[in-house]
């Protein structure tokens, strides 16, 4: 059976997402993003929030290989020597999503949000988020097999919280 986001965003979530983008507008920054197992969901949910989501700049939902390679510039070497969930690839990542746009943060996630190939870990995700001036930031989680509704919002979560510690360095 396919699972599809059909739950709510949680109030608390919608909140601090209000909240960030309010910060980004009194900064007068803009945003992107470079998702794969998020599949443009941080995007979406990003732009819902009216009055504040035109410092939203652009996104690439990238969930291949090759869309990673083309779109952001991700070394074919960094995806065959680290895979795809990787620290390097997500920072290769959210670094193209930035040169690729003219947004001031980039946030990449990138993850097993279902059943993994081989003997990958269901529900690990790596996240970047490069920023003008800062060095790239780097987070992983590890969510467990809860299903790809949860990962996700669990995703957006931690993604919202490594572009609010990239705000905050680069004060």
């Amino acid at each position: 059976m396919t699972e599809l986001l059909s739950v709510e965003v949680p109030q608390k979530l919608e909140n601090n997402l209000r909240e960030f983008l309010r910060n980004v507008c009194e900064r007068e920054l803009r945003l992107a993003t470079a998702e794969s197992c998020t599949g443009g969901l941080i995007a979406s949910l990003l732009t819902d929030m009216e009055g504040v989501s035109h410092v939203f700049e652009r996104s690439f939902v990238v969930y291949s290989d090759e869309a990673k390679r083309e779109m952001l510039g991700v070394p074919a070497q960094s995806l065959d020597e680290y895979g795809a969930v990787s620290k390097e690839v997500a920072i290769h990542m959210a670094e193209g999503a930035l040169s690729r746009s003219r947004a001031d943060i980039a946030l990449s996630v990138t993850g097993f949000a279902g059943p993994p190939p081989g003997n990958e870990e269901e529900g690990l995700v790596h996240f970047a988020c490069a920023c003008k001036g800062i060095e790239p930031l780097h987070k992983e989680i590890h969510c467990g097999a809860v299903g790809r509704t949860q990962i996700r919002l669990i995703s957006v979560e931690a993604g919202l919280e490594l572009m609010n510690e990239a705000l905050r360095k680069t004060a």
